[in-house]
């Protein structure tokens, strides 16, 4: 097999091991990603697939949630990979890839530990594109149905007679 250099300079041998040791995901090809230890794959269409398993991170950093898989921090940040976001998207993971290199990373993905990219990613927080996609994540992965088990919502109420007599005074963590 050979090793020969991609047009951005990195074989794909390092590609790979670079976003596998990073824990994130796996980039394949040109426009699709997969998750090495998880069961979900992406194909995108106008992100540059580093670029969106960046998003993927930075979407899983911002809200973290140990119980929620990728797969719906996938769905929470799939569109913003369509023609009118992609270059602000492009732009905005740069500022964030230079943000880690200015604090020793050779990317976002490549700050193996938690707490550096938290602090990358304070450090850009008052960033319109950061703004963005926090605000993009509130409803993106917390009005995925799928999620809401893990947070005990049951859903909307009015269509089987409220609250009142469904456990609005049942709660037991408070």
């Amino acid at each position: 097999m050979t090793n020969t250099a991609s047009p951005r300079g990195l074989t794909r041998r390092q590609l790979l091991s670079s976003a596998t040791a990073a824990g994130a995901s796996f980039v394949i090809g040109a426009g699709f990603i997969a998750s090495p230890n998880a069961a979900w794959a992406m194909e995108t269409t106008h992100l540059d697939p580093q670029v969106f398993a960046t998003l993927v991170q930075m979407a899983r950093d911002i809200y973290p949630h140990d119980r929620i898989p990728d797969e719906n921090y996938v769905l929470a940040v799939k569109g913003y990979d369509n023609a009118d976001a992609a270059a602000g998207i492009t732009s905005g993971i740069a500022a964030l890839d230079a943000a880690a290199q200015g604090r020793g990373h050779g990317s976002y993905l490549g700050a193996g530990w938690e707490r550096d990219r938290v602090d990358i990613l304070r450090s850009m927080e008052d960033s319109a594109f950061f703004q963005q996609i926090r605000g993009g994540l509130v409803t993106g992965l917390y009005n995925q149905k799928a999620v809401w088990p893990i947070f005990g919502y049951e859903g909307e109420s009015y269509s089987k007679g409220g609250y009142i007599e469904r456990g609005f005074n049942d709660i037991n963590w408070l």
